[in-house]
Parts: C-alpha cells; sequence; structure tokens
C-alpha cells in the first residue's frame, strides 16, 4: 500500500496530481519540493501538499513513490541522483512528454532487485501554461496516462507492488492507462501532441510579425485566431527539452505537414481541394 508520496516539480502537473490523488481518495502524506519556493507555497495553499520538502533527495528517500514533475533534462539528471540513495522499496515515475531517453536511462539506473523501480509515464493533459496556480484537480480525468515500462525489468516483490499501486492510483484519478514502446510512444506524439504545438508556436509568431500590431486584429480573427493559436502561449521553457529529445520524429512530422501545405498552396482552384478537405472530415468524424 501506498502511504508516501514525494512529487519532485511543482507546477502545473505535479500539483494537479496532488490535487487528484486527494479527490481520489489518497489518505497518505503528501511532500512536494519546488525550485521555486512560491510554486511549492502556492501547492501547499491548494491542498496538494501536506509538507514543503527543503531537500529533494531526503523527500525522495522518505517516500515510497517519487513523482519527477520537471523538464525532461531535469528528470534524467534527477534520475541519476536518486538511483544512488533509494532502494528496493521505492518507485520512481515520471511525466515526461518523450520517454526514449527516459527509458533507456530506467534500464541503465533503475529496475534490479537491489535498486528501485522506475515507470516510465506520460499523462497526455496539460495547459499551455505551466504553473502551480493553473492546478486543476480534473486534469487527468477522462485523459489517457501513458507508460513506457520494461516487459523485462527485473523488480523486487515490493517495488513491483508499488508499481502496480500507482498504476491504480492513476486510474483512480480518472486516467485511461495505455503501455507503449518507448519508440512508438515518441513517433506517435510527435504527430499528435507535438506538431500541433509547433504549428500553433509558428502560426502564432508568424501573425505576431504580419499583422501583430493590427488594433482590430483580435476581433477579426475571433474564434478561429483564438483556438488556432492558443498552444502559442506555451513557453519555450516547456518545448525545449522536447524538441531536443524528439529531434527526428518532429522533423518528420513537420516535413510531412509542410509537403502538404504546399500540396494545398498549388491546388487552391482545383478538385484537390475538396478532396482535402474530406479527408480531413473524414478524420474529424472518426
Amino acid at each position: 500500500m501506498i502511504e508516501r508520496i514525494a512529487i519532485l516539480g511543482t507546477g502545473l502537473l505535479g500539483t494537479s496530481a496532488g490535487l487528484a490523488l486527494r479527490a481520489a481518495g489518497f489518505r497518505g502524506a503528501i511532500a512536494g519540493w519546488n525550485r521555486s519556493p512560491e510554486q511549492a507555497q502556492i501547492a501547499l495553499a491548494a491542498g496538494a501538499l501536506d509538507s514543503i520538502a527543503a531537500d529533494p533527495l531526503q523527500a525522495a528517500r522518505e517516500s515510497q513513490v517519487v513523482l519527477l514533475c520537471m523538464p525532461i533534462y531535469a528528470t534524467l539528471d534527477y534520475m541519476e541522483k536518486l538511483a544512488g540513495v533509494l532502494g528496493s522499496d521505492h518507485l520512481v515515475t515520471d511525466v515526461g512528454s518523450t520517454k526514449r531517453q527516459i527509458s533507456e536511462a530506467a534500464g541503465r539506473l533503475f529496475n534490479r532487485p537491489d535498486r528501485a523501480a522506475f515507470l516510465p509515464g506520460h499523462p497526455m493533459a496539460g495547459k499551455e501554461r505551466g504553473s502551480a496556480a493553473l492546478a486543476d484537480a480534473e486534469l487527468f480525468r477522462g485523459a489517457v496516462w501513458l507508460f513506457t515500462d520494461d516487459p523485462a525489468a527485473e523488480r523486487s516483490a515490493h517495488s513491483a507492488a508499488l508499481v502496480k499501486g500507482w498504476r491504480e492510483w492513476v486510474v483512480a484519478m480518472g486516467s485511461k492507462t495505455i503501455d507503449l514502446d518507448p519508440a512508438r510512444h515518441d513517433e506517435l506524439v510527435a504527430w499528435v501532441s507535438h506538431l500541433p504545438q509547433f504549428v500553433a508556436t509558428a502560426l502564432s509568431a508568424l501573425l505576431e510579425e504580419e499583422v501583430g500590431d493590427a488594433p482590430e486584429l483580435k476581433d477579426v480573427g475571433g474564434r478561429a485566431l483564438r483556438e488556432m493559436t492558443r498552444l502559442g502561449a506555451s513557453p519555450y521553457s516547456m518545448w525545449r527539452d522536447i524538441a531536443y529529445t524528439n529531434t527526428e520524429a518532429v522533423q518528420a512530422a513537420l516535413h510531412a505537414l509542410e509537403q502538404r501545405l504546399a500540396h494545398l498552396r498549388e491546388n487552391l482552384r482545383t478538385p484537390e481541394l475538396r478532396d482535402e478537405f474530406e479527408q480531413a472530415n473524414r478524420f474529424r468524424r472518426e
């Protein structure tokens, strides 16, 4: 039974996880840490945490489950730190948006009978801005929480039980779980998550450059403009590590879109345009 959880990184996802655990009935202790003390205080005041940890490694040692809610390179850094101080009575899991490098590090540093377990995870939930103040206990309800666990992992009976327990809490928070191979995960999210973000970023930057000073812009654009550029508010700090760790898959998706846009540009006055709309409509219906 899981009774002590440490959340390292109390921004949007970490604070939302604490709130969602409480809403799902978790009655154990939740300690939190954030490199920004202000974010940790917001999480504490919201009821996502019972306490703020002064030392993240000490908080991890005193917990059974450690949830890493950090950018990908920070997650990889803390995986190295935690591997040396945790044992087979611990589980470490994460919420990183790319999984290949994290899964490789998990196989190297964890998942042996004498070491902590590591369960790579990725909830397909979030907002364009990351902050504890925007946390929501319902953020994961109806979302898919992806796992890229290694089926060959060798774990102690205790750490295996923690893995099972954490999966059950994810479901209790309202998520559907799916297991994927890490490479397949990164390929899929490049299409369904990363490509929309970079399209919105490019479109928003282009609009800012071309018509950003037009006083009537927002009124003229209306709902279409708001929906298409919402993700353009996402900060670089959230997406830099994703671009660095899933470069090839994102490049392939962007290249395919470039070709599709060129096809549209060249067929604005041909029946090919109708065919594009029909295919797009089929995707939305399905």
